[in-house]
């Protein structure tokens, strides 16, 4: 992040560990690690052919699911990407029914239907997982919308995007929509610097996305989305932003996936060094240096969280590994209705 030439500004959302109590910070801790053993045990399990179908992970952009979801009501919706698991394990879907969908069975948060891609959960007002680059986002402007026209005041609808959506019209058609009709959408983009496989600079000509949104009247902010706490500031600035007055905001969270696009990715548009020197940034050991520098973690307490997170990822795996598959004879249910 230091190599972006506009460090400073990113840098305006860095924030002293010791404001915050020290379990608030644990917590962050916990979120995040939650999500990246939850990753990394799917990553095997695709290599064991447990997992199948295609598989986005969040490894390496922790920060940003950690930093921006404890901020959301429960009245609150969300919408995400195809690289969704953290932003639905961290909006309360439980871990046992997102590994149950991973797996296909009906035990899972869409029955098994939907896979990694198109993880669903009404009770917590999560709404994919969508798989088309930039779905999400009218979506998040038809929920905005539903939600001012019921009067349904002081709901924000959060919605989760990476920057290769940027490129398409939707983003545009999306963002005009929500200023123009004045709707209470946080527009959350996650700008890991190659979408696909191309990078920013070579399909933008203007990198600095917020002045994308800006051409459309949003507030915006940039953010360090490897900080958990600059992510936590921001998020929660402008959630409180479009609570109060019912207008959009657009977040550009500066983070990078450690791992390929997807497992069928050969990720040859970077090289191994980038990597390398990107992980030095990695958002948990970062922030738990820092609390440990002072003197508010232990490894100790590390341990026991990584613990934790691991127990409960070895408990889905059992629980989905235990499910059920779903009888071929429900497999039109809710495809289409037999004629009278």
């Amino acid at each position: 992040m230091t190599a972006d030439p506009r460090a400073a500004e990113l840098l305006r959302f860095t924030t002293d560990v010791k404001r915050y109590p020290r379990e608030f910070c644990l917590a962050r801790v916990r979120d995040m690690l939650r999500i990246r053993r939850l990753e990394e045990r799917c990553a095997e399990l695709y290599g064991a052919g447990k997992i199948r179908g295609f598989l986005h992970l969040y490894i390496g952009e922790e920060a940003v699911a950690a930093g921006v979801l404890p901020n959301l009501a429960p009245e609150d919706a969300v919408v995400a990407t195809y690289r969704e698991h953290g932003q639905a394990l961290l909006r309360g879907v439980s871990m046992n029914s997102i590994m149950a969908e991973m797996y296909g069975k009906r035990e899972g948060c869409s029955r098994g239907r939907g896979g990694s891609m198109h993880l669903f959960d009404a009770a917590t007002r999560f709404f994919g997982g969508n798989a088309i680059v930039g779905g999400g986002l009218p979506l998040a402007v038809g929920l905005a919308l539903a939600d001012k026209l019921a009067h349904r005041t002081g709901r924000v609808t959060a919605c989760f995007f990476g920057e290769g959506a940027v490129a398409e019209g939707v983003f545009h058609e999306s963002l005009n929509l929500a200023a123009l009709w004045r709707l209470p959408v946080l527009f959350l983009c996650e700008n890991n610097l190659y979408a696909m496989g191309t990078a920013l600079a070579r399909s933008e000509s203007q990198i600095d996305l917020t002045k994308k949104a800006a051409s459309y009247g949003l507030r915006t902010a940039h953010v360090n989305g490897m900080n958990v706490l600059a992510v936590h500031e921001a998020a929660k600035a402008a959630i409180d932003a479009v609570r109060g007055d019912g207008l959009p905001v657009f977040v550009e969270f500066h983070t990078y996936r450690f791992r390929a696009h997807s497992m069928f990715d050969a990720e040859l548009y970077r090289g191994k060094d980038e990597v390398e020197r990107f992980k030095q940034l990695g958002p948990i050991h970062t922030f738990t240096d820092r609390l440990k520098a002072a003197g508010m973690m232990t490894e100790g307490d590390f341990a026991a969280i990584d613990r934790e997170a691991l127990a409960e990822v070895d408990a889905a795996v059992a629980f989905a590994e235990a499910g059920t598959w779903e009888p071929v004879g429900e497999l039109t249910r809710d495809v289409y209705t037999p004629s009278a």
